[in-house]
């Protein structure tokens, strides 16, 4: 058989998929700002013929059932509250975040690594009070050295994020895609301008 069998009954198969529902708490917060918290147009109708959701905007397009028309969901509020977490994972990505995605060294942005500030061949652990990103260049001109040694030092002191630090830190870095219909709920409690 030619192609993919399930495209032939679809007639724009890859025109729908383009359509992400912004996900926001009962509070009318989104979920999560970096990633964004979206889910693709199928997760989202579903959620709301389920009522687990509300629908707060939709898309121009249409989706079609034999019996039923929906709009695309752009924005949706869950019903239930979910509580944000308070501890934040360890992890690279949110290494990365804390650290606004540049080297801790010398500022700059692009293919990042971590370092540990105390080496491990020193004694150093694996912690959010040892660990920064950093660049390749940077990371192997301090090797095994202390920031004294290297004659290095950190644009700011480690420390571990609260989950509301990346939340802040992640609204800095808005996706390459914003739906005009997200945006109230993204900014919603930034300073409003004076005129």
């Amino acid at each position: 058989m030619d192609g993919d069998f399930r495209t032939e009954f679809v007639r724009e198969p890859g025109a729908l998929k383009h359509h992400p529902a912004l996900v926001l708490n009962a509070d009318y917060r989104p979920l999560s700002y970096y990633p964004l918290s979206l889910w693709p147009w199928q997760e989202a109708i579903k959620a709301a013929w389920l009522d687990r959701v509300d629908i707060v905007a939709e898309y121009d397009e249409v989706v079609r059932s034999p019996s039923t028309e929906i709009r695309i969901p752009s924005v949706v509020v869950l019903k239930d509250y979910v509580k944000p977490r308070k501890r934040v994972a360890f992890t690279r990505f949110n290494l990365f975040l804390r650290d606004e995605f540049r080297c801790q060294y010398c500022g700059s942005r692009g293919d990042l690594t971590f370092d540990h500030v105390v080496p491990r061949a020193a004694g150093g652990v694996t912690s959010w009070q040892n660990v920064v990103a950093a660049c390749s260049p940077c990371n192997l001109r301090k090797g095994s050295k202390s920031l004294r040694q290297a004659g290095m030092s950190l644009r700011k002191p480690p420390r571990q994020p609260d989950a509301e630090m990346l939340q802040n830190i992640g609204r800095k870095f808005p996706p390459n895609h914003l739906h005009e219909s997200w945006i109230d709920f993204l900014y919603w409690d930034a300073e409003l301008d004076a005129q």
